[in-house]
């Protein structure tokens, strides 16, 4: 820390990396030659990243400088880079203890000023994770919860057979394992929380469908993902299934992972 407690800049900034998609949805304002984001489009990859905040400063996008911006280049460098995966350099407008970055102060204030809607929400860097059903890795939330298995669901892997495919586990009775399941950008990773030991990743391409379990208390999820292990030239599909700490955070995974997919078919 700096003086008097303020972050210093090394710990305000951070680096947001992201896949090709149709819309980012970020809406970007600027002011004092600098790009501030203003808000997140609901649905958007950033909204579901939940990485970029409203009131961070993008710095950089894929090495490209945005210091002393005029009106328009971050656009005009997105446009130039469609269809890469982008890297944005992130001042945080405060850090992971909420404490306000000083040299924002002023911007930021002039920010609300000029769009009275604006909010600054510092719990939405650091959030709650009680009962440790959450946590917190390079920025992004990774949620814990059980792994219970996976069934082979042969050559079709439409969301019909979710409801077929959770079953054929949940039979098989097999202890559940404590993981930490990470929806990155462009795939999922799921890490034995204990050992850290990886025990599957699969990227957002692979994955056909997901869904939660329809008979149980809403914490039961899948999803289908492509297996060529065994016979390269004859693929066919596995339901892998998992298991949340609430209905809450089950619903928030499949909607993420469902948006994954969605935003990565772009470049597929």
């Amino acid at each position: 820390m700096s003086e008097r407690g303020m972050p210093c800049l090394l710990q305000v900034c951070q680096i947001y990396e992201t896949v090709p998609c149709r819309e980012l949805g970020m809406v970007l304002r600027y002011l004092g030659k600098r790009v501030f984001v203003l808000e997140l489009v609901e649905g958007s990859q950033a909204q579901v990243d939940q990485f970029v905040l409203p009131g961070d400063i993008i710095d950089e996008i894929n090495g490209v400088s945005l210091r002393n911006a005029c009106n328009g280049l971050a656009g005009v460098v997105l446009q130039r880079l469609k269809g890469q995966p982008l890297t944005f350099r992130l001042i945080r407008w405060c850090s992971s203890d909420g404490t306000v970055y000083r040299p924002m102060v002023k911007l930021l204030k002039a920010l609300q000023q000029e769009n009275p809607k604006f909010q600054l929400n510092p719990k939405s860097q650091a959030p709650s994770h009680g009962g440790e059903t959450q946590c917190l890795r390079d920025g992004r939330v990774v949620y814990i919860v059980q792994y219970l298995g996976k069934a082979d669901v042969g050559m079709y892997g439409g969301k019909e057979v979710l409801q077929q495919g959770i079953p054929l586990v949940l039979e098989q009775k097999n202890p559940g394992k404590v993981v930490l399941f990470d929806l990155k950008e462009t795939h999922v990773i799921c890490t034995e929380k204990s050992s850290k030991q990886e025990l599957f990743q699969h990227h957002y391409p692979d994955i056909s469908c997901v869904g939660r379990y329809c008979r149980l208390d809403q914490t039961v999820f899948a999803f289908c993902v492509v297996d060529c292990q065994k016979m390269p030239e004859i693929c066919s599909f596995s339901c892998v299934v998992m298991q949340a700490s609430s209905a809450k955070d089950c619903e928030e995974i499949v909607n993420r992972i469902a948006t994954g997919f969605k935003h990565t078919e772009w470049f597929v």
